[in-house]
């Protein structure tokens, strides 16, 4: 059971690839409203939620989150509205920093979760079997993006930000993969 709740939590968070879809039609200025907009909502609806829960939006949000204080989803948007504001004007690499996150990521915790039986050096809590994934599904996402080298770069990044990080890494994934892209494409 724990396993499916957190399978559907990650295809939830897989889901953000429609920020890269929507993105030559809402362009990068109305992406980084939509996702502070969208942080902003979700702290009032998460706030309200703990007092009154609303019907059936209730429900998923529980699905989605670990704990009633976890506030990654909100920390999702905002690295996604800081991704497009600080690497817009190289749209390539900010879809691909926001396709490494939303799609390495959760890449990541399903084949951990699942399959997960070497725990990373320093973090028991992390597998090699996750990071790997990571790098995989990561690298075919920023390859829709930038060349094979940077996709390869940003994706090897992210699964060592994702894995080490010791703060929230929807916000340091794609900010730090997107910084080094960035260099590694000058």
């Amino acid at each position: 059971m724990k396993h499916k709740q957190e399978i559907l939590r990650q295809t939830i968070h897989a889901a953000g690839i429609i920020f890269v879809i929507i993105q030559p039609w809402f362009g990068v200025q109305n992406l980084i409203l939509l996702g502070i907009l969208a942080a902003f909502i979700g702290e009032i609806i998460r706030q309200y939620d703990l007092k009154h829960p609303i019907p059936l939006f209730s429900q998923l949000l529980r699905i989605c989150r670990r704990d009633t204080n976890e506030r990654g989803f909100i920390y999702y948007f905002i690295g996604l509205a800081l991704s497009y504001a600080l690497f817009g004007a190289n749209v390539p690499i900010a879809n691909a920093a926001i396709l490494i996150l939303t799609i390495g990521d959760a890449a990541s915790t399903i084949a951990g979760k699942l399959y997960g039986k070497h725990p990373l050096p320093y973090k028991p809590d992390k597998t090699f079997e996750g990071s790997i994934a990571f790098i995989i599904i990561g690298f075919i996402g920023a390859l829709t993006q930038v060349n094979p080298t940077i996709a390869f770069i940003g994706a090897f990044i992210g699964s060592l930000v994702e894995a080490y990080t010791p703060v929230e890494d929807n916000i340091t994934i794609p900010l730090i993969v997107g910084f080094t892209m960035y260099i590694s494409s000058i």
